[in-house]
């Protein structure tokens, strides 16, 4: 059975930057407060004509680039997003057709945080069949647009960013060697957003009760998140059949720098080979971890033969892994 392997990264953030500091003016916060308790510093905010397809679509050219594929050898687009562009139709359709990938399937998936991991076993699964050849993963988030900016538990925590990669096939034992993912619905209220669905459509009562913003009872969400990444860490080192000390480099959703430095302390990795660029981005959802991988792929971090696990946790509750050789 075939495997599949990442042959391109791209990602992109809007350029207006939010910074500690022009929170202290918007909400009762202080910079040294954010950086203490999530380890952020600044975060990157889409203006009000940017939407998730925008900043897909530029992350997919820049991926597509890398990867020397053309849009038009497309078999399959997924985007992973919380914050898509419309109810329907699918934001992956909207990107379809602004890249020209005419013979290409498009589909979105939810997974909140752990999207992009969920849409690289997605794609694995479709590449490793025989079914689709070349896959594009695109994680695209204008959490600004949920985000209530006159709660400051939640408003200080999250960013805008969208990252993308190209799949093709590759030998079995190359590419992605193992991913896993788990949900537990039982936990659903405690990161969401309430209004705008079935359960509770738009009407003037929902959106004078700020309802349609997202909600989070922080820290019980934070137990979770260390205790559930931690279980996908280890058990994708598990299936892939190496062991935690073999790891080059941990790339963790990219939400507090406690979770990671967490996930990290037990899998027993040194700071060296722990990525975190959520000073400069917040968390941006499933954007995190492309965002994060592109960004390490630049910095020289990752080299070919390098083993690199991705971990992730998000709402629903969802949380996943992806360890694979470069």
């Amino acid at each position: 059975m075939r495997s599949a392997r990442i042959v391109g990264v791209g990602s992109y953030v809007p350029p207006k930057v939010l910074t500690n500091r022009d929170l202290e003016k918007m909400v009762d916060t202080t910079n040294q407060w954010i950086i203490e308790r999530t380890g952020i510093v600044e975060r990157h905010i889409a203006d009000d004509k940017t939407a998730a397809s925008d900043m897909g679509l530029e992350a997919a050219k820049r991926a597509l680039k890398n990867a020397r594929v053309r849009p038009e050898e497309l078999d399959l687009i997924i985007v992973a997003t919380l914050t898509p562009d419309f109810i329907f139709p699918a934001t992956a359709c909207l990107i379809q057709d602004r890249l020209g990938a005419r013979r290409a399937a498009a589909f979105d998936l939810e997974a909140a945080c752990s999207g992009f991991i969920y849409g690289l076993s997605v794609a694995r699964g479709f590449i490793a069949s025989g079914e689709y050849d070349t896959v594009l993963v695109i994680a695209s988030e204008v959490l600004s647009k949920i985000t209530d900016w006159k709660d400051r538990a939640t408003c200080v925590l999250f960013g805008d960013g969208a990252g993308a990669a190209v799949l093709k096939a590759a030998k079995e034992g190359q590419g992605i060697l193992s991913t896993y993912l788990r949900a537990d619905g039982g936990n659903w209220d405690l990161l969401r957003v309430p209004a705008g669905g079935s359960r509770i459509p738009t009407t003037h009562k929902s959106i004078e009760k700020r309802l349609h913003y997202m909600k989070m009872e922080g820290n019980k969400v934070f137990k979770i998140a260390v205790q559930s990444m931690q279980e996908a860490a280890l058990e994708g080192i598990r299936k892939a059949g190496i062991k935690a000390e073999e790891i080059s480099l941990l790339i963790a959703h990219q939400a507090n720098l406690r979770i990671i430095n967490a996930v990290a302390k037990r899998l027993k990795l040194p700071l060296r080979k722990v990525f975190v660029n959520l000073d400069r981005y917040g968390n941006t959802s499933a954007a995190s971890i492309p965002l994060a991988l592109d960004e390490a792929v630049k910095k020289g971090r990752i080299k070919r033969g390098d083993l690199v696990i991705l971990v992730a946790f998000g709402g629903g509750f969802t949380w996943a892994s992806c360890v694979m050789r470069w």
